[in-house]
């Protein structure tokens, strides 16, 4: 059995809507601390405890069962109570809580003793209203007002926070029938009397409140939460959603996995007509937000398994497209934005994020992310909505994108607060030169001029389905400029390999780093370098085993601990794999599948998080968490199904009725069966299974003719 990989220290975190509640595995909220419950962006609770008669609980196991619901198992210490002493271990606490929108936290108590007990159950609660940002930070500025009021008759203990037009209210209380509590001293308290095997129930309601908007608690206790409506919109998702059967137990349960925090992050958002779609929040604890690189790499994973992600995020980032420049925010004319936020900070424009729009590679994923969409859809109609917004992007591409007008496209913040880095590499520190020093100012990265590249040729095909072969013919000659001047500027015939990036100066970076992975990707290298490209990436200094290095383990900046010079992506690996897959490089693209799913095996419940370590893979060994990734988050789990498209070769045309496949299964996936793969209006169940060397595939349902082999 593998060893398994806790991901950070010891907590208990779950979700609902835009709800998320971080915890002490006992359940407690300790302060000063980052846990918390935390609503669009603010910590509501900051402190919560439960003792009986001043006495803690004692933790005996539990944790989250689901994304949005938590068991936890406690028992008593020794009590002293009017009666006689309470020895230890008398009484059990099952903690439940469960979330949809509000908070709904269930309270059950047994006497396992033989004498009858009466104690006061006693629960601290503290609201401090802090900024995300800025607990994140350690460093919380107080402002604005708190205030506490107690209703004795409502049995509501009612705290709001208001600075100026920002209002955020927690209100808590026990749901109409339970026991009453009082209040006093900053407690909830309540009587409980059992006799032996007797037991006691109460359910606690917490409401939040978002300018007078409130958000109630589920009515449902955590026993019955598996029926409640959110449990049926999992269920839908996962019947209609791709699924896979496969004699690989752990691949098996690396893709089962990855659905459930596929649906986990999913997030409604108000698209342009005001009716909330669904769309992929980057992570949890700390992204559970609107983003654009993020939400658009992880549409683009899951357009294989479900469409609606993709769909909506197209809708929910054209409606939020940049109309005008703003230096504040890094917006301009066409852009698509980098991160939303909804706290006081983003409220009063202390932070950029309403939205934030420094990022230089979300405007071209969005036209990528488009044009992958028609390729699954088929849908004629989503190209006719979403033009004038990829016109747009279009045009910001060639107007700000390519900053000082040579034809490349760099980025550099205009806001005193913005970011120095563009990229998905966006730490400040993940752009060096080959010395270890930052490069600073513009910057043009590799993988940027592949995204431009992928996405003027997929607007040149769409242009050319609108019936509009001037455009296309347009973008088609734009693109291939692009490629040869890229291979011609790019490239370095010393090392072998392409320049990270070019900076303001335009002298090439040749820092050897994972960039050039996602240039095969998207098709701008030479087909007779692709091969160095593949070599360089695998060699020792790149391939950790458990995946490839985001830096050189060379460089004198690696640090295989570090966020983004030397640690290892999930997502990142797998769109170098999907890279490799495009040149015919197929064996090394299934090692890479092979590293992030034996990876994926040893974290706890096959969660792939955020990055991990990129420390060298050992006999026996496991992989290395890194202290704070996000789990789940949203593109390490998509990385599955990019793993999954790249094996089998997946090329989607649902305009003309076809599925072009290329499967290679490596002998430790010797079969894998799809079933509801959707390309259009159509539907597939395909046989894949390998004999020798070859990979067969048997279509079992859907047209025959439409499934075509490369």
């Amino acid at each position: 059995m593998a060893f398994k990989v806790q991901v950070g220290p010891g907590q208990v975190v779950i979700r609902g809507g835009q709800t998320v509640l971080l915890s002490e595995p006992d359940g407690r909220i300790v302060h000063p601390s980052d846990k918390g419950l935390y609503f669009r962006d603010t910590r509501l609770l900051s402190a919560w405890a439960m003792y009986a008669n001043g006495e803690p609980w004692d933790l005996l196991n539990g944790g989250a069962i689901r994304y949005d619901l938590a068991r936890i198992f406690l028992t008593n210490r020794a009590l002293a109570t009017e009666d006689g002493a309470v020895p230890a271990r008398t009484l059990a606490l099952v903690l439940g809580r469960f979330i949809e929108g509000g908070l709904h936290e269930d309270l059950d108590i047994t006497n396992h003793g033989p004498k009858p007990v009466c104690f006061n159950l006693e629960i601290t609660l503290r609201c401090d209203f802090a900024d995300l940002f800025e607990v994140r930070a350690g460093h919380i500025v107080r402002r604005g007002h708190i205030l506490t009021e107690w209703s004795q008759i409502d049995q509501r203990l009612r705290t709001t926070y208001r600075n100026a037009d920002f209002h955020r209210a927690l209100a808590v209380g026990p749901r109409e029938g339970m026991p009453q509590a009082v209040y006093a001293n900053g407690r909830l308290s309540f009587e409980v009397k059992l006799t032996p095997g007797e037991s006691w129930h109460c359910c606690l309601l917490y409401e939040m409140s978002d300018c007078g908007r409130a958000f109630a608690a589920p009515s449902c206790c955590v026993l019955q939460a598996p029926d409640a409506h959110a449990a049926g919109a999992r269920a839908d998702w996962r019947q209609s959603a791709l699924k896979i059967h496969t004699g690989n137990e752990e691949f098996y349960r690396l893709f089962r996995q990855a659905l459930d925090d596929i649906a986990a992050l999913s997030l409604p958002h108000a698209g342009p007509d005001g009716k909330a779609r669904l769309i992929p929040a980057a992570g949890v604890p700390w992204f559970l937000a609107l983003f654009g690189r993020d939400s658009l790499i992880t549409s683009l994973q899951t357009l294989l398994v479900e469409p609606a992600f993709g769909l909506g995020t197209l809708d929910v980032l054209g409606a939020l497209q940049a109309r005008e420049r703003d230096d504040f925010r890094d917006a301009e004319p066409g852009k698509i934005l980098h991160e939303m936020r909804h706290g006081e900070l983003a409220h009063f424009k202390r932070i950029p994020h309403t939205p934030y729009y420094g990022t230089a590679d979300a405007t071209p994923l969005y036209l990528i992310t488009l044009h992958s969409a028609w390729r699954w859809t088929g849908s004629r109609a989503l190209l006719e909505r979403h033009l004038p917004t990829a016109e747009a992007c279009l045009s910001w591409i060639d107007t700000y994108g390519d900053r000082d007008g040579d034809g490349f496209q760099e980025y550099e913040t205009r806001s005193p607060v913005g970011y120095e880095n563009m990229s998905w590499k966006d730490a400040g520190d993940a752009v060096p030169y080959p010395d270890g020093t930052c490069v600073k100012g513009p910057k043009a990265l590799c993988e940027l001029q592949g995204y431009v590249y992928a996405a003027w040729t997929g607007m040149a095909e769409i242009f050319d389905a609108l019936g509009q072969g001037g455009r296309a013919e347009t973008l088609h000659a734009k693109a291939q400029d692009l490629f040869h001047r890229f291979n011609e500027t790019f490239w370095d015939d010393a090392s072998g390999f392409y320049a990270y990036a070019l900076d303001g100066a335009k002298r090439k970076v040749l820092t050897v780093a994972s960039n050039p992975g996602h240039c095969l990707w998207s098709g701008i290298v030479a087909p007779e370098r692709a091969g160095h490209v593949v070599a360089r990436l695998m060699a020792p200094d790149m391939w950790s085993g458990w995946g490839i290095r985001t830096l050189s383990a060379r460089h004198p900046s690696y640090n295989p601990h570090s966020y983004q010079c030397g640690s290892v992506w999930p997502h990142d690996s797998a769109i170098i794999a999907l890279g490799f897959k495009r040149y015919g490089y197929a064996v090394e693209a299934a090692r890479i599948a092979r590293d992030i799913s034996e990876a994926a095996s040893h974290f706890l419940m096959n969660q792939l998080p955020e990055l991990y370590a990129g420390v060298q893979r050992e006999p026996d060994g496991f992989p290395v968490q890194y202290l704070g990734a996000n789990v789940p988050q949203a593109w390490a789990a998509g990385s599955a199904f990019m793993l999954l498209q790249a094996i089998l070769g997946l090329q989607p045309d649902a305009p003309r009725g076809q599925l072009h496949i290329d499967p290679e299964l490596p002998p430790w996936l010797p079969d894998i069966t799809l079933n509801d793969l959707q390309l259009g209006s159509e539907r597939f169940d395909i046989r894949f299974r390998r004999a020798g060397d070859v990979t067969h595939h048997q279509v079992l349902r859907g047209n025959k003719a439409a499934v075509r082999r490369r």
